[in-house]
């Protein structure tokens, strides 16, 4: 399953300046999504992140994986129209600086799902390359 900026604002209630998924490019409800997110370097962030030599904030990139488990969480069944809050980060590692103009391939696992809660093994790329890799938790309400 494939999605568009349209079709991921119908799961996800993030909006500009906010939403940061351009497309979903693989979908499996409930246990994984794949996203690009495409740099430009007109974010607003990057006037101040670092004035003459942007680099995306690495706490961007893990908003981003965030926002790509709770795709896969909230397009499950019984969850449509409810939110998912981040709720942990855990083991994240910044491997790689990502630039404008790179595009951010974000991958997401959920690797339990209890009781509202929902569990993301997530890793980002900007072409082969590890750009950052972390564990995020959300509750679904």
């Amino acid at each position: 399953m494939v999605l568009n900026r349209e079709q991921i604002m119908k799961i996800l209630p993030h909006r500009e300046p906010f939403l940061l998924l351009d497309e979903v490019t693989e979908l499996t409800p409930g246990v994984s999504a794949k996203a690009v997110w495409r740099i430009t370097g007109g974010e607003y962030f990057f006037a101040g992140h670092f004035p003459n030599m942007p680099v995306l904030p690495g706490v961007m990139i893990i908003e981003a994986l965030a926002q790509a488990g709770a795709v896969s969480l909230l397009s499950m069944p019984g969850n449509e129209n409810k939110i998912g809050f981040m709720t942990g980060v855990e083991k994240s590692r910044m491997r790689r600086k990502v630039y404008p103009g790179d595009e951010l391939r974000l991958e997401a696992n959920l690797s339990r799902i209890k009781m509202g809660f929902g569990f993301a093994d997530c890793a980002a790329y900007v072409g082969d390359a590890v750009a950052a890799t972390a564990t995020v938790s959300f509750a679904v309400g």
